[in-house]
């Protein structure tokens, strides 16, 4: 008997017994299982499957698996999120302090947004598990794939952070870098790296939020209209937070505007894309570790925000205000990635809500592109 994977998924059966045919003389025929006795409505087929109960495990969907698989991602996929968020929003800081020549904001910002697309790429690399299975990613442009696109998006706004890094760091020694006549190029080609990364920071920032919106998780899945704006807000806050510890207060006036509005954004689209939620899809992000951290991040947000809009020119305050900023920031990706990996153990994350949405399309009068009908 062939037998693939998925055989053992199904629960054992009992062996068939032998049929045997109907006698003529008993007068009666034998009712197939699954069908009710003929009455005088006429015979009529008994519901198969009983209408699920759902608790708080898997133990209600697919042989007691999960109706939707979690994706093996841990913590590493987290940080590269939280470092995507730093390395952009660091990127339009530094384009900021170029044009206005802010030297030492400048300099801070853009080997900050260079050292966190590094980290974040050393993360993503060790979550894939070997090295070459980024760069297969690569070999093409898939545009409807947001790891593809992200991918390429991460190579060219590290080429050009680094290449506006280099130029810093080489001013920071002195010259002293064996450059030789690389050097005049290197100068030739700083502002338009910089450029470069500005432009694709906000990208960075945001795509990962796409990302996640784009699998079959219920929370991820359901917050994909107003994650990108979350994720960008709180990157600006992380990038403003970075600033403000490294960099003396003097120059920090674009940083902390950057953080006083980043908060306000960041809190005002947290509580709109969990009002536009489904009741159940949000509560993941409302319960456990995850409803932990988002509290916690929006507490450490505004208490951030407030300390940069009344203390900001104190170095001690800023240094601390920067660090709740960046603390929130990381808070927040790190609760949206555990909220939507948590959604996919119970089946009612995934069951309730495709349940109401079914139902508002059937009142709608939407039932040409449905499997089920209108009776």
């Amino acid at each position: 008997m062939t037998t693939s994977e998925f055989d053992s998924y199904r629960p054992p059966e009992e062996p068939r017994r032998r049929r045997r045919r109907d006698r003529p003389e008993q007068g009666n025929r034998r009712h197939r299982s699954g069908l009710a006795p003929s009455t005088s409505d006429g015979g009529r087929e008994m519901a198969m499957v009983p209408e699920p109960q759902f608790t708080n495990t898997a133990s209600n969907s697919y042989y007691g698996r999960p109706i939707v698989k979690a994706p093996p991602w841990d913590e590493r996929v987290a940080a590269y999120l939280v470092c995507g968020g730093i390395a952009g929003g660091s990127s339009l800081l530094a384009f900021g302090a170029q044009l206005t020549g802010r030297e030492i904001l400048r300099r801070n910002t853009r080997i900050t947004a260079l050292a966190a697309a590094g980290v974040g790429a050393v993360a993503l690399v060790a979550d894939l598990g070997r090295p070459e299975r980024f760069y297969n990613m690569m070999r093409t442009v898939k545009v409807s794939s947001p790891m593809s696109l992200g991918s390429w998006v991460l190579a060219g706004f590290s080429t050009g952070a680094g290449v506006a890094a280099a130029a810093d760091v080489d001013r920071m020694l002195g010259e002293k870098l064996p450059l030789g006549p690389l050097r005049g190029i290197l100068r030739a080609v700083e502002g338009p790296a910089g450029g470069l990364a500005a432009l694709l920071g906000a990208p960075l920032a945001g795509y990962t939020a796409v990302l996640l919106s784009d699998t079959a998780m219920p929370t991820w899945n359901d917050a994909k209209e107003d994650l990108p704006f979350v994720f960008v807000s709180s990157a600006s806050i992380a990038a403003s937070g970075m600033a403000m510890i490294t960099t003396p207060v003097r120059q920090t006036a674009p940083a902390r505007a950057l953080a006083v509005l980043g908060v306000v954004a960041d809190v005002v689209a947290t509580r709109y894309m969990e009002a536009r939620m489904d009741p159940v899809a949000v509560e993941p992000l409302e319960t456990g570790r995850p409803g932990m951290l988002m509290k916690w991040s929006e507490r450490l947000a505004i208490a951030g925000g407030i300390g940069t809009l009344l203390g900001g020119r104190n170095r001690v305050v800023a240094a601390v205000s920067g660090a709740a900023l960046v603390t929130a920031s990381a808070f927040t990706r790190f609760g949206v990635f555990y909220a939507g990996k948590d959604s996919a153990q119970d089946p009612r994350y995934t069951v309730e809500p495709q349940k109401r949405r079914l139902a508002a399309r059937r009142r709608a009068g939407i039932t040409d592109d449905s499997i089920t009908t209108v009776r």
